[in-house]
């Protein structure tokens, strides 16, 4: 199975975050912040995209953004493009 994005939407897989601090202190869940990290999985239709998005590119993307879904145990966010903050270089 697979999932593709219609229109100017696009899939993300969420990047995990650290759970301790760069002193050693291990986090609770209730505490860790929600990730805004991951890579592109998928576009939707090129003609209603107003980016340049590509599966790969590794973004950062708005707090409380998208749709999660979750497919064949890997979850996913579906999101619009619009909540795509910046792509990150390498």
């Amino acid at each position: 199975m697979k999932i593709e994005p219609l229109g100017a939407r696009v899939l993300v897989s969420v990047l995990e975050q650290e759970h301790t601090t760069p002193s050693g202190l291990v986090l609770p869940e209730t505490a860790q912040e929600k990730p805004m990290e991951g890579i592109v999985e998928g576009v939707g239709t090129e003609e209603e995209m107003l980016t340049d998005l590509a599966v790969g590119d590794r973004v950062i993307f708005a707090k409380y953004s998208g749709t999660e879904v979750k497919l064949e145990g890997k979850e996913y966010l579906l999101m619009n493009e619009d909540d795509i903050l910046a792509r990150i270089a390498n």
